[in-house]
């Protein structure tokens, strides 16, 4: 099933509408943070939208430390489905280049776990799994850890100064409104009014 969100600048403001999802409660070691799923700048008087699929995948990235303010660019996507291809793990091959290795259906159920080997540099990557192409949640990667998530679509835009695959403080995002979707109501728009808040329709 496809669905859509048409976002509207009616506002005076320069920046950009970002998607994102927030994490659901979950058992992984460190902080899981959200990135920002979809963003693209919208200038006043214009229109974006953004289309996207239940489609799940392991993603992991080169970050160094994980923290708000960086920038997540997937290094490696593997397409993931919570009931079947649903475990896969990340190591270094023999070259010593930090690579997914062997996926198969040994997680639980209705989860997505990626086992990060011993041979896993700390600090040096992350882990997350993505959404229709574009990662949704990360989390620092180390040596002999196991990363699980258990997704649970949401979605939440906000206006900013922001591009696709920052990290977010979800803490400090105050100005998001969330956006539902339900049975056969699968297209949505947020405007952004005169007065810079987002009204859903």
């Amino acid at each position: 099933m496809k669905y859509s969100l048409t976002c509207i600048n009616n506002s005076q403001l320069h920046g950009s509408f970002a998607v994102f999802q927030k994490a659901p409660p979950t058992t992984i070691p460190g902080d899981v943070f959200s990135l920002a799923w979809f963003a693209r700048a919208t200038a006043p008087g214009s229109r974006v939208a953004f289309t996207w699929d239940i489609e799940y995948s392991f993603v992991w990235s080169e970050t160094g430390l994980l923290q708000p303010g960086i920038n997540f660019s997937a290094t490696q996507t593997v397409p993931a489905d919570p009931d079947r291809q649903n475990l896969i793990q990340l190591t270094k091959d023999q070259y010593r280049a930090t690579t997914f290795g062997k996926q198969s259906g040994g997680g639980a159920l209705g989860s997505l776990t990626i086992h990060q080997l011993s041979n896993v540099e700390p600090d040096k990557t992350s882990v997350g799994i993505g959404m229709s192409g574009s990662g949704t949640f990360a989390v620092q990667a180390a040596p002999n850890m196991t990363a699980v998530f258990t997704p649970h679509p949401n979605y939440w835009v906000v206006f900013g100064n922001y591009e696709t695959g920052d990290v977010m403080d979800i803490q400090d995002v105050t100005n998001a409104v969330e956006v539902t979707y339900g049975g056969s109501l699968t297209s949505r728009t947020a405007v952004l009014d005169i007065e810079n808040l987002i009204r859903i329709s």
